[in-house]
């Protein structure tokens, strides 16, 4: 939450499309599946600092694609606070204009103050927002089968523009919304595109299970990843899926060394720039933005009932559950939320050993890579890549040229060319 004061920091990172742009074309060069920009729809003057002051993630995106060329470009958008119309046609667009690498981290918005920008009087609760994104995925999948491949013939000679056969209204009549399309852009290169989603509670796990395409999580522990692995890839049957249907990513930190005592002073260097005012702040926006300054900071964790059940549940659930069984102090919680030490770390060869251990225990599939410093990625591109390359554990050339096929899963099936098969 600190790291823009960090000298190799650029402090304008969130508003910088050079820099973003240097990112994308470094995770280009490593032959990374996607780039991923998250999002939220409230601040205050306690947020985390790229927070108050961020690019909208489609229109960044959109401006990518037209830099990089093989990078899958996920974006989060919220079914809490958006219409399923508008985002349908959203990243229909940017994948046409990317050819293919659009992908969408679906949210229902876990901040309580979001309503507040929406002229909402109240923000969903919990169970509810999953009710709404399950309908609402519904619909935008359905318009994105609007048409079929191949149904804009353009003929000019004869003035025939498309195939009325291909073109499908949803007459979507619903507990949330009534949308009648169809979507006004074809089917995109990929079919459609890809869809991501972040819960780990039990709804958010269903979702993902019918829904997704690939999901993300964070597991402090490698029994934990397994356990959370084997129980998302176990609803998949359910739902008419198979398990490779479904690609679970585990967003790790990382930091990469010379030694060990390299490793502790870049994590000494970073830890240091978190004063604990800070990290009170940030370990309160993930319980509706609570005031922890108002307990003793040397005391046990305070008990705050069910505070966060409406918000990053699955992660206020760790927190709370974390503090009670190692005894943690408030400012100890405060502080590894805030600072936590990476989980792979050390030299190239230990951060290339840590993430292929936990791919071949089944922990995951891959990893959404985040630098434990500023400075992280580019040497984690340059000195891990290539061991991973030669363990014949990743790519050296992207397989395709759009995401679902740098993801190896199957273009899907319009649903309305399958029924009308099927009669």
């Amino acid at each position: 939450m600190s790291a823009w004061r960090h000298p190799a920091a650029k402090a304008d990172a969130s508003i910088n499309f050079d820099f973003v742009k240097s990112v994308a074309q470094k995770a280009e060069q490593g032959k990374f599946d996607f780039l991923f920009v998250a999002d939220g729809l409230y601040i205050n003057e306690k947020s985390i600092p790229h927070f108050l002051n961020r690019f909208e993630p489609i229109t960044l995106l959109s401006t990518l694609a037209a830099v990089t060329r093989h990078i899958g470009l996920v974006g989060t958008l919220s079914t809490s606070y958006s219409e399923p119309f508008n985002v349908a046609r959203q990243f229909a667009s940017l994948d046409h204009l990317s050819g293919g690498r659009a992908g969408w981290n679906v949210v229902t918005s876990p901040l309580e103050g979001s309503a507040k920008n929406f002229s909402r009087a109240a923000h969903p609760e919990h169970a509810l927002r999953y009710r709404i994104a399950d309908e609402y995925l519904q619909v935008v999948k359905g318009l994105w089968d609007s048409w079929e491949a191949g149904a804009f013939v353009r003929d000019q000679a004869s003035g025939r523009f498309f195939d009325p056969a291909k073109l499908h209204p949803l007459h979507h009549h619903g507990d949330f919304f009534q949308v009648e399309g169809p979507l006004n852009i074809e089917r995109t290169p990929q079919g459609r595109p890809i869809i991501f989603q972040a819960g780990a509670s039990h709804d958010g796990k269903q979702l993902a299970a019918r829904h997704a395409d690939a999901i993300f999580t964070h597991q402090h522990t490698l029994e934990d990843a397994q356990a959370f692995y084997q129980d998302v890839k176990s609803r998949l049957e359910a739902y008419g899926r198979r398990p490779e249907h479904l690609q679970v990513f585990q967003g790790v930190s990382v930091i990469v060394g010379s030694d060990a005592a390299d490793v502790e002073r870049q994590y000494q260097a970073t830890a240091a720039l978190v004063s604990i005012e800070n990290a009170l702040n940030y370990l309160g926006r993930y319980f509706e933005h609570h005031d922890f300054s108002q307990y003793p900071l040397d005391a046990p964790f305070p008990d705050i009932g069910d505070l966060g059940q409406n918000s990053f549940r699955s992660t206020t659930d760790e927190i709370k559950r974390n503090a009670r069984e190692r005894g943690l102090t408030l400012r100890q919680v405060a502080l590894e939320a805030a600072t936590p030490r990476p989980l792979f770390h050390g030299t190239p060869q230990q951060v290339a050993d840590g993430l292929q251990h936990w791919f071949e225990q089944h922990a995951t599939d891959g990893f959404i890579i985040n630098g434990g410093t500023p400075d992280t990625f580019p040497r984690f591109v340059d000195q891990v890549v290539p061991l991973l390359q030669a363990r014949g554990l990743f790519r050296r050339e992207y397989p395709g040229e759009t995401l679902r096929a740098s993801l190896g899963l199957p273009e899907p099936a319009n649903q309305f060319a399958a029924n009308n098969n099927k009669q």
